[in-house]
């Protein structure tokens, strides 16, 4: 059974396993390497229980009744189970709560992308919903998504030359400013439906600085 390395509670990212595509064994167990805290969503629980991780938490509201909770819980033992029938809400809506009522900083989400699209936005969509309460990075094999918060706040981050970033906004974005992309913005906008800026790349080896003034705007690290 793999297993996560034990760390000083709360100083590394919890880990969060939702029920999209499955991302590479790769990925998954280095992420797994430094997360002191795994929860998977109940439909991801099967797949979870093949590949042989330990689980700390199985969260979500069981209305498929295909899990043994008794067998899980001698399996998994001490495994919390938390049941969360909140139809209001996504189950990773629910996961983030959870970890953000358990105090931790930050969560790492993987196996929310692929399948189908309307789960995969809402996912995508909830990066923003949490951004002030806990600091979230969804992950798959092509990508690496997370937030941005408008000024005084800013993103810096040193990359290699070439590197893929994609700035999407949700709605408008405006006075966003950048330096060391090919495609540099200047106090522009962008916005759904008119301007995105998807497919920049990093100009030279170096930081990269992306700020904005007013809006909602979702860095991503892609590559093919």
């Amino acid at each position: 059974m793999s297993s996560h390395h034990i760390v000083k509670e709360k100083q590394e990212p919890a880990l969060l396993i939702a029920n999209g595509e499955a991302c590479s064994s790769d990925l998954l167990d280095n992420l797994l390497e430094w997360s002191p805290y795994v929860v998977v969503l109940d439909g991801a629980m099967p797949r979870v229980l093949q590949r042989g991780i330990k689980v700390d938490v199985l969260l979500g509201d069981f209305d498929r009744n295909e899990l043994d909770l008794e067998e899980i819980k001698k399996q998994q033992f001490p495994i919390e189970i938390v049941h969360t029938p909140d139809q209001e809400k996504t189950d990773l809506e629910k996961g983030i709560e959870f970890l953000i009522g358990k105090g931790f900083p930050a969560v790492n989400i993987v196996w929310a992308t692929g399948k189908r699209m309307d789960h995969t936005l809402a996912n995508v969509f909830n990066l923003v919903k949490y951004k002030n309460d806990i600091k979230l990075v969804m992950l798959d094999d092509f990508s690496k998504i997370f937030p941005l918060s408008p000024l005084p706040s800013f993103f810096e981050k040193w990359y290699r030359s070439g590197t893929t970033i994609s700035l999407l906004p949700l709605g408008a974005c405006e006075e966003i400013r950048t330096t060391n992309l090919r495609y540099p913005l200047m106090d522009e906008v962008l916005s759904i439906g008119n301007r995105l800026g998807n497919s920049n790349e990093v100009a030279e080896d170096g930081l990269v600085k992306v700020q904005f003034g007013h809006g909602e705007l979702l860095l991503m690290e892609c590559e093919d």
